[in-house]
C-alpha cells in the first residue's frame, strides 16, 4: 500500500511540475509552435529515476495542453509524443546519458505533423523537424541532463528504493 502511494504521490508532483513550468514559460510565448521550448519536456529524464515518472509526465502534457487550449489532436498526438518518450527513457534508464534521447525523437518526429494539420502552420516539415527538435534538445538533453545530475546525490531520498544505482551506466 504504500509503494503505491509513494507512486501516485510522485506521479501527481511530477504532472503538478509539468504544469507548473509549461505555464510559465507560455508567459513567453516559447510552450507551443513551430519554434518552442517547452523546459517542462526535461521532466521525462525522471523515469530514469522513478517509473512515477511516466504518469506524471504524460498527466501533466495532457493537462497542460487542456490550459493551453491547444486542438484535439494537439492534445492527443503531444500527449501521446511525451508518453512515448518518457516510456522509452525508461527503458533506458540503465544509460544515463540515452535517457534523455527518446523525447527528442518522438516530439521532433510527431509534433510537426501537429503543427501542419491542427495549427495549420506554413513551412515544411523538415524545418518544423528541426526546430521541434532543437528544443527538445535544449529541454532534454541540457535542461534534463542537468536535471539528473543535480538528483543524483538525493535521489534515494525524493524516490525511496524506486531507484536502483548498481545497475547504472554513465
Amino acid at each position: 500500500m504504500q509503494k503505491k502511494v509513494t507512486f501516485i504521490t510522485q506521479a501527481g508532483i511530477i504532472a503538478a511540475l509539468y504544469v507548473v513550468l509549461t505555464m510559465f514559460v507560455q508567459t513567453v510565448n516559447l510552450a507551443s509552435g513551430a519554434i518552442q521550448f517547452r523546459v517542462s519536456e526535461a521532466l521525462c529524464v525522471l523515469p530514469f529515476f522513478t517509473p512515477a515518472g511516466i504518469p506524471g509526465v504524460v498527466v501533466g502534457c495532457f493537462l497542460s495542453n487542456i490550459l493551453l487550449a491547444s486542438p484535439l489532436p494537439d492534445v492527443i498526438f503531444g500527449t501521446l509524443a511525451t508518453a512515448i518518450g518518457a516510456v522509452l527513457s525508461y527503458m533506458l534508464r540503465k544509460h544515463r546519458f540515452l535517457v534523455t534521447l527518446p523525447p527528442v525523437f518522438a516530439n521532433a518526429l510527431i509534433i510537426p505533423f501537429v503543427l501542419k494539420f491542427a495549427y495549420h502552420v506554413d513551412g515544411a516539415l523538415w524545418f518544423f523537424m528541426l526546430t521541434v527538435g532543437a528544443g527538445e534538445v535544449l529541454a532534454c538533453v541540457g535542461v534534463g541532463s542537468l536535471l539528473i545530475t543535480a538528483l543524483m546525490p538525493v535521489r534515494s531520498r525524493i524516490f525511496g528504493d524506486a531507484y536502483s544505482p548498481k545497475n547504472t551506466v554513465s
